[in-house]
């Protein structure tokens, strides 16, 4: 019956492998979850799902699969066999719901009384007090009141079932869900290569067990290097104008990339890069850095990422004297042309959602510039602009 439900999440392009699935398989053999729709949603999840950025599509595709399934009919009912039914009901009921069982003179006289009932209905009942159906008060059935009863059904009435079999509540987790420097921090780290440089002064447990070894037991203490990302990263902020309502997702980035990177240097500019940047905003009249000297600062295998949403009248791109706070003598267009010479992999990181880019002509402009390096601003986003740096 489940083979529809990894066919769903294969369509949904929620990537389940084979492997997990059959893992997924044994999990159900052995009992893990039996009779619960919750348990089920959270074993499935937990051995399907290996990225939090699918959680939201899963629990999307499982509750439209359970939605489909769940009208479970007579035939299929009776054929469901006693002691499963007890077993899952002892198991899963509380001291509470029991007594309310005893209500109806007990688990035996329920379960006796529910397949008689199945027997006689032949159709589908709605209200009333006594046909397995919904809205009334029998104690079979779905959105009714009877406060000692088997749900049968999709959806609850009064919360007064002796258990309620498929409520779930789930926390929406997707790609492109807030931005915080958690997911930032995960799309990021798709950006690693790992060495050992620097001062030695990390415990080199393997070295010194060796070491101690053939020192014939006498201790013999090796250290190396802290192991970090050597990814050499070059941040280019715009800042200012149209970028203000964007602060708060600019910020979470600019944190999450210090923390990940140990080479990071960082500069800011407004609308587009001309012949100078600077470091810090409230200075960068006084303490501007020539563009030409970045050109010969940093060497070609800098990973360089402009963050800005690209919006800005044309001409401030393709003409001299475009910038809008002073006479610049070449185009934005030739400095962004140089420094996509000097250095291999350029992405750009847009703040604004895809479906608003069109909307600006020099967001295009910007997207030929770039050779379509051009990614949103979403952890989903960021990870695909990574996976291109990293090639």
């Amino acid at each position: 019956m489940l083979i529809g439900l990894f066919e769903a999440l294969r369509s949904a392009r929620v990537p389940v492998s084979l492997r997990e699935w059959l893992d997924f398989m044994a999990a159900l053999e052995a009992d893990f979850a039996f009779a619960d729709a919750e348990a089920l949603h959270a074993l499935a999840r937990t051995i399907l799902v290996k990225d939090e950025r699918h959680f939201d599509r899963f629990d999307r595709v499982f509750g439209q699969y359970l939605a489909g399934i769940e009208s479970i009919g007579p035939e299929q009912l009776t054929a469901i066999p006693d002691d499963w039914l007890r077993q899952s009901m002892q198991r899963l009921l509380s001291d509470e719901e029991k007594a309310k069982i005893e209500s109806l003179g007990g688990l035996d006289k329920l379960m006796e009384e529910f397949r008689k009932r199945l027997e006689e209905q032949k159709e589908r009942h709605s209200g009333g007090n006594r046909w397995i159906g919904t809205g009334g008060t029998s104690p079979f059935g779905a959105g009714g009141f009877h406060p000692g009863g088997i749900r049968v059904g999709s959806q609850g009435g009064g919360r007064m079932a002796a258990k309620v079999w498929d409520q779930r509540i789930y926390r929406n987790l997707d790609a492109d869900a807030e931005l915080g420097p958690r997911n930032l921090k995960i799309a990021l780290r798709r950006l690693r290569r790992f060495a050992r440089e620097g001062a030695a002064e990390e415990l080199d447990l393997d070295g010194t067990i060796a070491a101690t070894a053939r020192e014939g037991g006498m201790l013999d203490i090796r250290l190396r290097p802290e192991r970090h990302n050597a990814v050499k990263v070059l941040l280019f902020l715009d800042v200012g104008g149209s970028m203000d309502e964007h602060v708060y997702a600019c910020e979470s980035l600019f944190g999450a990339a210090k923390s990940e990177f140990k080479r990071f240097e960082h500069f800011y500019f407004h609308n587009f890069i001309y012949d100078h940047v600077w470091r810090d905003n409230l200075r960068r009249s006084s303490e501007a850095t020539s563009t030409s000297e970045l050109l010969r600062r940093y060497n070609p295998d800098h990973k360089v990422i402009f963050v800005g949403d690209a919006a800005m009248g044309p001409y401030e791109i393709t003409h001299a004297g475009g910038s809008v706070e002073y006479w610049n003598e070449e185009p934005g267009s030739v400095w962004f042309q140089r420094l996509k010479e000097r250095f291999r992999k350029v992405a750009w990181i847009n703040p604004t959602p895809m479906n608003r880019w069109h909307y600006t002509a020099s967001t295009d402009f910007v997207r030929e510039l770039v050779e379509d390096k051009m990614y949103p601003l979403t952890p989903h986003g960021l990870a695909d602009a990574m996976r291109y740096l990293a090639r």
